[in-house]
């Protein structure tokens, strides 16, 4: 609404006639009337002077003139370039608040499938690990693969015979070759060792496998979520202005 129509509603708001306003503002009728009518515009003195006669600051009497007239026909009088500037600033603030927080979204949403992806929280791998058996004091590491050319070599030199070699041969694949596979979801290289009775075992790495950990596809899903609620944020806030500078 224009500036006189304004100032006609708040002065129907508070019960008084033309004169009645006039004589508690302390200025004729006849300018009162080419006020409300939009024939005449205030100066900055009289503005002061009407914002007293209805008790009421600066931002409450402009909230409803329309833009246009606050930038144009009233842009002479400070305390309604204070209210523009005012009303320019908490919009550049309200922008910015959404701005953040889409941004913010964005990061968030991109760090959480990230994470997912990378496996940062929960194992994306599976690494599997096997061991032929326990390796002995004094035994070479080796031993399960070298054992048939020791015995054979003891044989050549006549240490063993053939039937202690065969005998031999029996209780080694009986009681020693004990085939041993794990599973761990986080990597212990390509070989790595763990005690055990009667001596220790060695694990090589023979196969690494890519899992889907029900824990990633959440995050995954939840990544994916706050990334669009960025999108929704930044509409949501071109919505809100619209509707405000339609209202206006």
């Amino acid at each position: 609404m224009n500036f006189g129509e304004r100032l006609k509603q708040l002065r129907t708001e508070k019960g008084l006639t033309q004169p009645q306003f006039a004589q508690v503002a302390g200025i004729e009728q006849s300018y009162l009337s080419k006020l409300e009518n939009d024939k005449s515009v205030p100066s900055a003195e009289m503005f002061s002077t009407i914002l007293s006669a209805l008790e009421m600051d600066a931002a409450t009497f402009l909230q409803d003139v329309d833009r246009d007239v606050l930038a144009t026909t009233l842009c002479h009088i400070p305390a309604v370039t204070q209210f523009t500037a005012g009303e320019v600033q908490a919009q550049v603030h309200h922008t910015k608040r959404w701005l953040f927080g889409s941004a913010a979204a964005w990061i968030v949403g991109f760090a959480l499938m990230l994470a997912a992806n990378d496996g940062i929280f929960f194992p994306n791998k599976l690494y599997k690990y096997t061991s032929p058996g326990v390796i002995r004091a004094g035994e070479t590491e080796n031993i399960f693969t070298t054992w048939r050319e020791i015995l054979g070599q003891q044989m050549a030199a006549r240490i063993i015979t053939h039937e202690d070699m065969a005998k031999q041969s029996a209780e080694f694949l009986a009681k020693r070759e004990q085939p041993l596979t794990v599973e761990w979801p986080d990597s212990r290289g390509t070989v790595y060792y763990e005690p055990a009775e009667n001596g220790r075992r060695r694990f090589e790495l023979i196969d690494t496998r890519h899992i889907q950990a029900r824990g990633n596809r959440l995050l995954q899903y939840i990544g994916a979520v706050v990334f669009a609620c960025g999108f929704v944020g930044l509409f949501i806030e071109w919505r809100l202005r619209r509707l405000k500078n339609k209202l206006k």
